[in-house]
């Protein structure tokens, strides 16, 4: 069953989210939502209003000890052909992000009112970003929220150039202590890095217990 969100702060549980893990329609992004909704595994994804809800299930994350580093990448990160920092260009980032072409979408489901609002839980330490440099050039990157209880979930990445992408993801996880990356859903990119797909209460009962 999907639910209506009116501008009542709620979510109703994800164990009644539809078979292609969508919960819930309407509300809004604000903090207090956006916040609320991630601690509880859910996330909004949509290119259009209204704002849509998902938990789906499975769900697709990866543990950082499980983190693959194939051996052309180890070689491709001894070359220290890019710089890898932390929030030193949050909107750039995301901004980067949705403009990435990506195959089977003919647009962006990063809307200016999702980059509004993840500025604004950038700016209170929630959101944050991993740029990678190349000649002093933003070449890729990812932003995500970080819960402040062990867990990051990935929102989107970017890449200009071969690899980069892979190198800061890499990069972050190794350098963090992290003990969960939620990937949301499915993709080969970050599978080949050791991401798998668990089942929903599975994921829920790490994001209680961390």
């Amino acid at each position: 069953m999907v639910h209506r969100l009116t501008e009542h702060l709620w979510f109703p549980n994800t164990s009644e989210a539809i078979t292609d893990g969508l919960l819930a329609v309407g509300g809004d992004l604000s903090v207090n939502r956006l916040l609320l909704a991630y601690r509880s595994g859910i996330f909004p994804w949509f290119d259009a209003e209204p704002i849509l809800w998902w938990s789906p299930d499975p769900r697709f994350v990866l543990f950082p000890e499980k983190i693959k580093v194939s051996k052309s990448m180890r070689q491709v990160i001894r070359k220290n052909m890019f710089k890898v920092t932390k929030n030193k260009a949050f909107k750039d980032v995301i901004l980067a992000c949705a403009k990435q072409k990506r195959k089977d979408q003919d647009g962006t489901w990063i809307t200016n009112s999702m980059i509004k609002a993840y500025t604004e839980l950038h700016k209170l330490g929630y959101a944050i970003s991993v740029e990678v440099w190349q000649n002093d050039l933003l070449v890729g990157g990812f932003y995500g929220i970080d819960l402040h209880n062990g867990v990051f979930c990935g929102e989107s990445m970017f890449a200009k150039v071969s690899n980069a992408s892979k190198v800061g993801f890499i990069t972050f996880v190794k350098n963090n202590d992290y003990k969960l990356i939620d990937c949301q859903v499915h993709t080969i990119h970050l599978e080949s890095l050791g991401a798998e797909n668990i089942a929903r209460d599975q994921f829920l009962n790490f994001l209680k217990k961390i």
